[in-house]
Parts: structure tokens; C-alpha cells; sequence
């Protein structure tokens, strides 16, 4: 295993490029104006990071429009993007350890989880949709035999994905794999918290043969370039993730230029609930503090609220206090920390917030709770639990998006699913039962995209991922639902002599 010295020098040794992709190339913004990326870990400056704008974005919409028409790409045979994608996936391993480097820099994230799942995973996404490229058939309709009427799928155009900060590489594949392999060019606006993993990515798929013009990322702030992309009359589909709130703004950027497609991934609080019947509590304790304090609890599916009967409460509790003393807070680059650093001083001050509102709000604090590691320069925060919590405080209402976790009592099983169904949310859910009947019953009354039962997850790449209410809207992410939703479906009539 490569020690906490070698990732540092491996650190140290990284040449950091900001400038944005377009075109096939590197190139500054076209103001020349640069803005400044941050090393959660201790606040200092990483790199300068071209400050595009809606004029960038005019030449990345043009660039990208100009590549899908030629058909350089939109037309070339499945093999072939398939060949290309795969290309580019086999790179993206063989640069695991800078991408994870720059994934544990920017984003504050344990270098371990992001070489142990972040990278080989946004590899094996691509992969994955790249090997559905020229596997999937269109069809015939039934109308008879004076026609030959065929269903088709056209990619849909120029794409704009819209990215957020927790998940950098994963969320970028999640959105290119797809909509590559059904032959569209793309557009990539990165969190700007975190676009250096973003841009390398670019860098190899160039290298991978990907023609200029099809995969572009403009780096930049929401209210400027990605209100830009949001605005563009000649983007066809935006693609985000992120939180509703500016979810809810892609909409409105639809409705007010072309009505072009909108597919939103957002929020969510996220019931973990346990069943009375559940006899080995020390599974769910591994599972429940995972769900919870996994990446910071920076995640829109982590399992924030944990729903127990009054009689299992104060075991669970104890045997989940007994986990988290395993989870190490610390250095991202330290490969035994499991929890690293929040993403920045706003959010940082934000959680810290929550913390001690949920207190005065009379919630009783029972572990963590704290700010740790001030001197670093760092913004850090113990994993902390609040137990006696009810469904009208604000720590079970709202999406934290930090390493906080909320204990909340019932009565039975119809009131443990009012309060898992009690938020505008519905993004997942886990539920914890020995007893498969209340496995189908109670996982199909939950209402969310995905309810995993006895385990923390969220499917694999086969299985689709988006939400119920305001999580989501407009399609899912991963399997083959992806694929349609990157394109048009066409009738073409022909009538026969």
C-alpha cells in the first residue's frame, strides 16, 4: 500500500492545469480571467482555473454543434464509439492514482475511497455504456404489410452536464457514458470546487480518439457559465446534478429559451429504516454508519434519518458509536482516514449550522457534534448523531449534506413509513428486516427511486438512479434508461406501392 509520504510526493510532483477544454484543445477563458481552486484540507491555493463565461460558452456550444453535424462522431458506426469509450476507460485506470490524487485534493475526499471506488468505478461506467453502444436494437412497428414502419433513436444533439462537487469523476461518467455512446457531443461545466479531474479526463479522451468538438468542459461559476449553458437556445438537453434549488432553475432556463430537455438528479433525507423483527443489530450498525458518514455525508443518497423502535434505539446506538470509532477523520491523503475534509469554508460554516440548531431545537447530542483539526486550516467535522430528534425539527427536515446523523423513534411499522414518506424528497431508502414479507410490503409503501433492503447502497450500473418528488426529474442516471433519454425517438412511415 503507498504510504501517507507517498502520496504526498506523488501529490507534490502533479503539474495542475485550470485552463478549460474546447475544442479538442486546452485553452484560457476568453477574458483571461481565472479564479482560484482550494485545498479543503488546509484552505491553501491548489491552482488558477479559467473563469469562463457565457462567451465561452457560445464557443463551446459552436464547437460542439459543428462536431455533431458533421457526424464525425453522431454518425460514425457503434463500433466504433464503442471502441473509443472503451479506450478512453482503460486510460482513466491507468491514470488511477493522479485522478485520485486530484479527486482527494480538490474535493477533501480520502484518497482511499477514491482509489479504491471513485476512479475504477467512473472507468467501469464508461465501460459499461460503452459496451451497450452496439448492442441495442430499434424496431418495427406491427402496421401492416403496405408499410414498413420503423422506430428509431437519433441522438438528440448537443448535451450540457452540469456537475457536482461530492462525486467528480463518477458523476461526469455517469453523465458522458451514456450520452456519448449514443453519439452526441457534450458539454461538461464542473463544479467549480472541483475541475481538475474533470479536465485530465478530457485530456484522455482526446488521447482515447474522441474527435474535437465532442467532448468539451467549461470551467466556471453557476451564475455565469453554467446560467450560460442553462440559457443556451442551441443546447438540446441539460443534464445536472445537485441540489433542487438549482435544479429548479434549469427549468426555468428551459422555459424561458428552447424547452430544451431537463434531467435533474437533486436531493435528499434519506430514511434508514429498522424493522422490529431484525435480530443481528451489528450488520446495521456497519451499513447504518456507512450510509450516513460515507464521503462526509456528502451525498444526495446518504442515509441521514434512522428510524428504530424504542427498544432497539439504545443498543443500535451503542453499537454504532462502537463502528464510527474506526472511522479515522484526518488528511485526505492518509490512506487510513476514512473521513476527510468538507468541501469549503460556506458549507463547512453551513453544517456547523445545523449542528447547533438541531441543539437548540432540543435534539440531545450524543456523539461528535464538534468543528476538529482548526489549526490545519482545514475544514473538518466529527461525525456527529443526534438522538431524540422529532419529524418537526430541522435536522429531520433538511439536507444537511454532512456528516450528521438523526435518530428518530416509532411506534410501529404504518407510523416508520409515514416519517420515511414525511419530506419533499424521495431519492432512497434503506430498509432492515428478517422478514421477507415486510421486505416487499414495506420497501414497495416507501416512496423513493431506490429502496435497498438489509444493506446500504445504490444498485449497480444496471440498475437506474434517480428520484421520487423534488430528487428528481426528467430521467435517471445509470443502465439502459439512460441511453433513451439522450435521444429522440423518430417514426419514419413508409408507405409501400
Amino acid at each position: 500500500m503507498t504510504t501517507f509520504e507517498q502520496w504526498k510526493a506523488k501529490a507534490n510532483a502533479l503539474s495542475l492545469d485550470g485552463r478549460a477544454f474546447i475544442g479538442g484543445k486546452r485553452c484560457a477563458a476568453l477574458s483571461e480571467e481565472t479564479f482560484q481552486t482550494l485545498n479543503p484540507s488546509n484552505g491553501k491555493v491548489l491552482a488558477d482555473i479559467a473563469r469562463c463565461d457565457a462567451k465561452d460558452i457560445d464557443v463551446a456550444v459552436a464547437s460542439a454543434r459543428e462536431a455533431f453535424d458533421s457526424g464525425v462522431w453522431s454518425k460514425a458506426a457503434p463500433s466504433h464509439r464503442k471502441t473509443v469509450l472503451l479506450k478512453l476507460a482503460q486510460l482513466i485506470e491507468e491514470n488511477m492514482d493522479e485522478l485520485a490524487i486530484l479527486e482527494a485534493l480538490e474535493a477533501g475526499k480520502p484518497v482511499s475511497e477514491c482509489l479504491g471506488l471513485d476512479i475504477p468505478e467512473s472507468a467501469a461506467c464508461i465501460r459499461w455504456h460503452a459496451e451497450v453502444t452496439d448492442k441495442r436494437y430499434d424496431a418495427l412497428s406491427p402496421s401492416g404489410a403496405n408499410v414498413v414502419s420503423m422506430i428509431t433513436r437519433e441522438a438528440i444533439g448537443v448535451v450540457g452536464a452540469v456537475l457536482p462537487w461530492n462525486f467528480p469523476a463518477l458523476m461526469l461518467a455517469w453523465k458522458i457514458g451514456p450520452a456519448l455512446s449514443v453519439g452526441n457531443s457534450v458539454i461538461v461545466k464542473p463544479a467549480e470546487q472541483t475541475s481538475l479531474a474533470t479536465l485530465r479526463i478530457a485530456d484522455l479522451a482526446t488521447e482515447a480518439g474522441l474527435p474535437a468538438g465532442v467532448f468539451n468542459v467549461v470551467t466556471g461559476f453557476g451564475e455565469t457559465a453554467g446560467q450560460a449553458l442553462g440559457l443556451h437556445p442551441d443546447v438540446d438537453l441539460i443534464a445536472f446534478t445537485g441540489s433542487t434549488e438549482t435544479g429548479k432553475r434549469f427549468l426555468r432556463y428551459s422555459a424561458d429559451t428552447n424547452l430544451k430537455r431537463v434531467i435533474l438528479e437533486c436531493g435528499g433525507k434519506n430514511p434508514q429504516v429498522v424493522l422490529p423483527d431484525v435480530a443481528n443489530l451489528d450488520a446495521v450498525a456497519e451499513q447504518a454508519v456507512a450510509a450516513a458518514f460515507w464521503n462526509m455525508g456528502e451525498n444526495c443518497s446518504a442515509g441521514s434519518r434512522l428510524l428504530v423502535p424504542a427498544g432497539t434505539k439504545d443498543i443500535l446506538l451503542e453499537k454504532i458509536k462502537a463502528v464510527l470509532a474506526g472511522w479515522k477523520t484526518g488528511e485526505p491523503l492518509d490512506p487510513d482516514v476514512k473521513l476527510g475534509a468538507l468541501i469549503e469554508q460556506k458549507h463547512y460554516e453551513k453544517v456547523l449550522g445545523h449542528i447547533e440548531k438541531a441543539k437548540a431545537e432540543g435534539a440531545r447530542l450524543v456523539h461528535g457534534g464538534n468543528a476538529v483539526f482548526v489549526e490545519s486550516g482545514g475544514w473538518y467535522v466529527e461525525p456527529t448523531i443526534f438522538d431524540n430528534v422529532t419529524t418537526d425539527m430541522s435536522i429531520a427536515t433538511d439536507e444537511v449534506f454532512g456528516p450528521v446523523l438523526c435518530v428518530i423513534e416509532y411506534s410501529d411499522i404504518d407510523e416508520a413509513v409515514q416519517i420515511a414518506n414525511d419530506t419533499c424528497y424521495g431519492l432512497a431508502a434503506s430498509l432492515w428486516t428478517d422478514n421477507v414479507n415486510n421486505a416487499h410490503k414495506v420497501a414497495g409503501r416507501i416512496r423513493a427511486g431506490t429502496v435497498t433492503i438489509n444493506c446500504f447502497g445504490e444498485g449497480d450500473l444496471s440498475t437506474p438512479f434517480g428520484g421520487f418528488k423534488q430528487s428528481g426529474f426528467g430521467g435517471r442516471d445509470k443502465s439502459v434508461y439512460a441511453h433513451d433519454q439522450y435521444c429522440e425517438l423518430k417514426t419514419t412511415w413508409l408507405k409501400l406501392d
